[in-house]
């Protein structure tokens, strides 16, 4: 059977040595990447409630004048 905290240090320092390859962005890329996060994310939201209002208001009108 094979020793779990040999292979578990195996497995964190091969994690390790890759997370160093990895490009990180710089501090400026990570704020502007931040700032698009959010601005799609009220757009979204926006889009979201406006066409929930619409639909609403659709079947709304539609209840009532089948129920007339």
């Amino acid at each position: 059977m094979a020793n779990p905290f040999r292979s578990a240090r195996i497995f964190f320092s091969e994690l390790v040595a890759e997370l160093q390859k990895a490009s990180w962005p710089t501090r400026s890329e990570l704020k502007d990447s931040t700032i698009v996060v959010i601005v799609a994310c009220v757009l979204l939201g926006l889009f979201t409630s406006i066409s929930d209002f619409a639909l609403y208001n659709v079947v709304d009108a539609v209840t009532s004048l089948i129920s007339r």
